[in-house]
């Protein structure tokens, strides 16, 4: 049979992407299988994904992947009939095996596949003589129900009729004579179109094609019904042999839905046997036994053979799938376009508004209100597309913390919370870097040598946690462990030996702690494979701080150390709040402001003299926008204060006019005012004006900063948590 050239086509999205789920799945399992060997669960999920993964690359022809996880695939037949033992060896070696089968597969989205899967494949051979350490096993499914002995084949006969949708769901119905061609040698073939519809019903996007097959394998039953795994539920499917006779034939023409007439002459094209024979034993077979009851179409299922006695064996009837929920794969690209084009319809929206609002015509005003409604819907649903669990980001990290806690000598156990906290898939997408980094950290820097773990009292195995949840309209991500914490004396002296830090100067503790974001900085003694203490925190502070977040240390010695990243939870549309300082308006987000205060005239000169507000017995640092800005205009009659909170920090921010909540479009500003301070974005108004998002972290920590100068009173951290 002629197989398709992998470099020739590219291999759709839907096998990249399933197969890529596979693989997380093959190396969840593999992990969880170091920890516990006898989890029968994590085995069955391992080879799952393994014959998963043989059976979709068969059906697109890319013969190194299956012939790579069918000799994996004989190995974890005997590791499921605990004929083969798991242990770490083994557990290392199917590690290897799943990053080779990986690379592979990762390989197809390049232009040049075919050369670069030829290439990687070219290691395979390696990794297939250290399987055959363990076992000697070969066959994709070796003593399996139904198998022969290895090498002896039998004559199949396969009957399906492939449900309407099947090429909607991206599979191409050739793709499953390829893959039983990976089984054994396909004898014969006939097609069957008789449910094609008139010209003008046909529906150019619908299956019609059924398929009479002649397989002669040495495969047994299970293998072949789980070639067609991916088209169970619409499609029909009728299993004969191993080597049927006329008897089973004929009762298939039966339960055939062309009628007997046309399911004999299919049978005999695709070389079952000769239409005498076959209508000879029909005929038999008519008069002997009523006619069966049509199976009705829609279910998938396997018919068995009658035994040689006449006996009925009952028919296996393949499990459906659910009928709840669905899910559709979508291009990342047309969400984003999308979030695009929501954007546009909120300016206009906004626009709309505003022109409705100055006629004063009520019913205009009314409908505006409608559709703005309406748009606020709509935003909110979009948004909600782009929103996925932050849990399969951090299970990536546990192979990290296995391979790196293996090559340092640590035994380290990674623990994870709230993975089901969503927020915005192009934050996730930006995340990886700054998490890898405080990970490696954490187990190279942090998490001390078993021996001295033990002379401290705690346990020998270290634990990194890695959290998430929601917060204030924010996500706040945690990685916390157990290890040393940090050495807040050797991270002063390192300070000033590099200059950082006056020999004077005196610094708190939070203080000392935020200095291990400087560029470059590290307390590592000796260079390792990894990194010390500091190295990449400056990476990760500029990422998080790109991407409008921010990063806080706690740590305790000997107890721990907890890095936070604090987030917004989307990057494209807020809810604002608009206000006025001279001639401009500015956005405060939305969930940071707690409320708004008229500052009275009479207080106004001393309360910016001193840089602060006595708010209901509470110190609150003040920062005048007009000054910070440099704000052109006459001042407004009154001043308004607007107390804004970020994380555990207050602060009040002085304006001349509160102009209400405002739908705010992020856009960005652009390379040359992209690090203008206090300033994070842009958006534009209703009216075509540009209003600019104020950066409340860089506004409040600059009040901050400001009414302690004033006082002589040094900030102090709110929050004192326990490391977990």
């Amino acid at each position: 049979m002629n197989r398709p050239n992998p470099g020739a086509d590219a291999v759709p999205q839907t096998f990249l992407a399933e197969s890529r789920e596979l693989l997380r799945e093959m190396e969840a399992a593999l992990l969880a299988l170091e920890r516990s060997p006898g989890d029968a669960e994590a085995i069955h999920a391992l080879f799952r994904a393994v014959h998963t993964l043989k059976g979709s690359g068969g059906m697109f022809g890319l013969d190194p992947i299956v012939t790579f996880t069918h000799v994996l695939e004989g190995v974890l037949v005997e590791v499921r009939r605990g004929e083969l033992a798991i242990g770490d060896a083994l557990v290392e070696l199917l590690l290897a095996c799943s990053d080779h089968v990986a690379a592979m597969v990762n390989c197809l989205d390049d232009e040049d596949r075919a050369e670069r899967l030829e290439a990687i494949a070219a290691d395979s051979p390696g990794l297939l003589a250290r399987l055959a350490g363990f076992s000697a096993a070969g066959g994709p499914a070796p003593g399996s129900p139904d198998a022969g002995a290895p090498g002896e084949r039998a004559r199949w006969h396969v009957s399906v009729r492939f449900a309407a949708d099947v090429l909607r769901h991206g599979m191409d119905p050739l793709s499953f004579l390829r893959y039983l061609g990976t089984l054994g040698e396909v004898a014969g073939v006939a097609t069957l179109l008789d449910a094609l519809p008139a010209l003008a019903d046909l529906d150019p996007q619908a299956c019609y094609l059924g398929l009479e097959i002649q397989l002669d394998t040495a495969a047994g039953r299970r293998a072949l019904e789980e070639a067609f795994e991916y088209v169970r539920e619409g499609s029909t499917l009728h299993i004969l042999g191993p080597d049927p006779v006329l008897q089973d034939y004929a009762d298939l023409a039966g339960r055939l839905p062309e009628g007997a007439d046309r399911a004999l002459a299919c049978l005999a094209a695709c070389g079952a046997a000769s239409p005498a024979h076959l209508r000879s034993a029909l005929q038999q077979q008519s008069s002997a036994h009523p006619a069966p009851a049509t199976r009705p179409a829609g279910g998938l299922a396997a018919d068995a053979p009658k035994p040689r006695s006449g006996a009925d064996r009952p028919e296996r009837q393949a499990p459906q799938r659910s009928a709840g929920r669905q899910y559709v794969r979508v291009d990342a690209v047309k969400l984003d376009e999308l979030i695009e084009l929501v954007g546009e319809l909120l300016i206009s929206s906004a626009g709309v508004s505003l022109g409705a609002r100055r006629s004063g015509e009520a019913d205009l005003r009314e409908a505006a209100g409608q559709l703005g409604r309406l748009v606020e819907e709509v935003r909110d649903r979009s948004l909600a597309l782009r929103m996925v669990p932050i849990g399969e980001t951090f299970s990536r990290f546990q192979r990290v913390v296995h391979d790196l806690g293996r090559s340092l000598g640590k035994d380290v156990e990674l623990a994870i919370g709230g993975a089901d906290t969503e927020l915005d898939k192009s934050m996730v997408e930006k995340l990886g870097d700054p998490l890898l980094h405080l990970v490696r950290n954490a187990l190279d820097h942090g998490i001390e040598p078993a021996p001295r773990r033990l002379a401290a009292g705690k346990p020998a195995r270290g634990r990194i946690r890695l959290d998430a949840w929601h917060e204030s309209g924010h996500i706040v991500i945690e990685v916390a462990d157990d290890g040393a914490g940090l050495d807040t004396h050797k991270i002063l002296q390192r300070a000033r030996e590099a200059g950082l830090v006056d020999a004077a100067q005196a610094l708190s503790e939070r203080e000392i702690q935020q200095l291990v974001m400087e560029p470059g900085f590290s307390t590592a003694d000796e260079v390792t494979s990894v990194s010390g203490r500091g190295v990449g925190m400056d990476v990760v502070k500029r990422n998080i701080e790109a991407l409008r977040g921010t990063v806080a240390i706690d740590s305790i010695p000997g107890a721990g150390t907890r890095v936070a990243l604090r987030l917004p939870l989307t990057l494209a549309i807020i809810e604002g709040f608009l206000v006025g300082v001279g001639r401009g308006a500015y956005v405060i987000p939305l969930e940071m402001v707690l409320e708004c205060l008229e500052l009275p005239a009479a207080e106004r000169q001393e309360v910016c003299a001193r840089g602060y507000l006595n708010l209901r017995g509470e110190v609150l640092p003040l920062l005048r926008l007009r000054d910070v800005f440099g704000a052109g205009g006459p001042p407004g009659r009154r001043e308004n204060i607007v107390v804004v909170q970020h994380g555990q920090r207050r602060a009040g921010l002085m304006v001349d006019a509160l102009l209400g909540e405002s739908q705010t479009v992020i856009k960005p500003l652009g390379k040359l005012f992209e690090r203008l301070a206090g300033i994070s974005g842009s958006t534009i108004l209703g009216s075509g004006e540009v209003a600019l998002i104020l950066d409340i972290q860089a506004l409040v920590e600059q009040a901050i900063g400001a009414e302690a100068a004033c006082t002589g009173s040094r900030a102090v951290r709110i929050e004192d948590r326990q490391i977990p």
